[in-house]
């Protein structure tokens, strides 16, 4: 889709649309001290012979071609993505006992922990990765590190515990990007926060303060609901269900400018986590087409003049 990066140019067509209502009225003007001519004879022979709608077609090329100049100053452009050479990635698991849901195979946590060791490996190798886990409070457990084997160890050595701080997982991860090795350029690399989870928040701030604070830090957050609402699982001899809150997950990729994904099994969090990292590893930039307005001017200019010269022998 083109864009115009500098729209403001487009007021330059009022002038081109008034110099064709002033050749209009031009030809209209000429036409009518033509048929003061009495003598059509002598008109015949004073007037070269009108070559009929061609006449106008030179001077109708050259207000389109001023019109596509004037599109051509409006610095047109398409989204393009290029690879990125530098980027943090936070990534962010639910470590709270409804994890232990079996409607994942094996269960919600070993599915999570395998899926999340093979996203982390198929990364880019200049990308910093860290590590945020939460339950009833968030913690970063690997700061941000090009280190992959550190991340995987601590990804299989992650434990759980009671609660979901989801707001808190969040501003963790936020802290974490702020800890990212200093390479030498003046500014942060770009940042993202994958969040996977499962259940309902029931500890430490409110999805939304997070949201605020992600997007007030220009760090998107895309989410992942993992599971399915059939699961469950024994606390103190009783069967508590722990469906998926996918209305908060989506509302908080959506307020920061991440992606929402819904993963029901293994293989379903795998592809997840690949789209994911196939999307990561590029960023999106202007890549202006004003050149391709200003040859298609030049080429209607040129039309314009040559079919002139071959009609009338001069230039319009």
């Amino acid at each position: 889709m083109i864009r115009l990066l500098e729209p403001a140019w487009l007021l330059a067509l009022i002038p081109v649309a008034a110099l064709a209502g002033v050749y209009v009225w031009a030809q209209y003007a000429r036409q009518r001290t033509a048929v003061r001519f009495a003598n059509t004879a002598l008109l015949a022979k004073l007037v070269p012979r009108i070559p009929g709608w061609r006449r106008h077609l030179p001077a109708g090329l050259m207000v389109i071609a001023l019109a596509v100049l004037v599109g051509g100053m409006t610095r047109p452009a398409v989204d393009v993505e290029e690879p990125q050479e530098r980027a943090t990635i936070i990534l962010g698991i639910d470590v709270s006992l409804s994890m232990m849901a079996t409607d994942v195979s094996p269960n919600r946590f070993d599915a999570a922990k395998t899926a999340a060791v093979d996203f982390v490996e198929d990364l880019p190798e200049q990308y910093n990765v860290g590590l945020v886990s939460f339950a009833g409070y968030a913690s970063i457990v690997v700061p941000p590190t090009k280190d992959r084997a550190q991340l995987t160890t601590a990804i299989r050595g992650l434990s759980m515990a009671e609660a979901t701080a989801t707001g808190d997982a969040v501003f963790a991860s936020l802290q974490a990007v702020q800890q990212v090795p200093n390479d030498g350029s003046d500014e942060l690399a770009p940042a993202h926060v994958l969040l996977l989870s499962d259940g309902y928040r029931t500890a430490g701030r409110s999805i939304g303060e997070a949201a605020e604070a992600a997007a007030a830090a220009e760090v998107p957050v895309s989410t992942v609901a993992f599971g399915t609402d059939e699961g469950v699982i024994e606390l103190e001899e009783q069967i508590v269900p722990v469906p998926v809150d996918r209305e908060a997950l989506s509302g908080l990729a959506e307020e920061t400018g991440g992606g929402y994904y819904e993963a029901a099994s293994i293989e379903e969090l795998r592809a997840v986590y690949e789209d994911m990292g196939s999307s990561l590893g590029y960023r999106t930039i202007a890549e202006e087409i004003g050149q391709w307005f200003i040859g298609i001017a030049l080429v209607l200019l040129f039309t314009a003049a040559g079919l002139s010269l071959a009609w009338t022998s001069r230039l319009p």
